[in-house]
């Protein structure tokens, strides 16, 4: 290295540093991206694959014009924010299984999780089959041109408009609570039924104890009803998935 010209000394001083601000915007992205930024991936295992992608997307980036403070700030504010952005499709899962659970009075059994917070077992199962889904659909591909996507919307050193924080973040909330409630319409209505029908067999024989009697009913049609629909709700949520990677944030600020 002491053998090196000035110049090509200097360059790679750039580069390196500028490699640096490209690497805060993808490991805020990777703390909070689907499967790669689940809780049970190692954190050794996170930052090697923010290193890989640091590699695969800094020759297809912009630089920045200088290297200050506030740039790596707002670097790394960039990447939780999109990251963040497609967190929120994992939260959609969540969001319907809980749901589904509660409607089928399913709530109470827990099973494991991807995420912090223990959900119930629908939940899991929704949340643990996307995964999958994503990642058998070339998740790593469509992340790694997100990423450069991301750098058309904020360029490199710049902070996020507030404009496009508030904008994006209600419109991205609003349509995932629309989403999760969606996928959970078929077990709300079957709860609905169920729980008229118990209500008019309550009317007609009110000797009857219909909720013990119902009780197992509701709890088998839960789950046959989430073998039947499951791969339909999937179908449906990688789809927008993938309209989300096709046009992050309708494709422009």
């Amino acid at each position: 290295m002491i053998g090196l010209p000035p110049e090509l000394l200097g360059l790679a001083g750039e580069t390196l540093v500028a490699a640096f601000a490209v690497f805060l915007r993808v490991a805020g992205m990777m703390a909070l991206l689907p499967a790669f930024g689940e809780r049970s991936v190692p954190v050794r295992v996170k930052l090697a694959l923010a290193l890989a992608f640091t590699l695969i997307i800094l020759p297809a980036v912009p630089r920045p014009d200088e290297i200050t403070p506030g740039i790596l700030l707002a670097e790394t504010i960039t990447g939780v924010f999109f990251g963040l952005l497609l967190r929120l499709f994992i939260f959609v899962l969540q969001i319907a299984g809980t749901i589904a659970a509660q409607s089928t009075s399913l709530s109470q059994i827990f099973g494991g999780s991807a995420g912090v917070d223990p959900q119930p077992a629908m939940a899991h199962v929704l949340v643990v089959a996307g995964l999958a889904l994503a990642a058998s659909m070339g998740l790593h591909v469509a992340v790694a041109e997100y990423m450069i996507n991301s750098y058309d919307l904020v360029p490199p050193g710049r902070m996020i408009p507030a404009e496009m924080l508030t904008v994006a973040g209600v419109d991205e909330v609003a349509r995932s609570f629309a989403l999760g409630f969606s996928l959970a319409a078929p077990f709300v209505i079957a709860s609905m039924l169920y729980n008229v029908t118990l209500g008019v067999i309550n009317r007609a024989m009110p000797q009857l104890m219909v909720a013990f009697v119902g009780a197992p009913a509701i709890t088998a049609g839960g789950l046959v009803l989430l073998l039947l629909s499951a791969p339909i709700l999937l179908s449906v949520w990688a789809d927008a998935l993938r309209s989300f990677f096709d046009a992050p944030l309708g494709g422009g600020p």
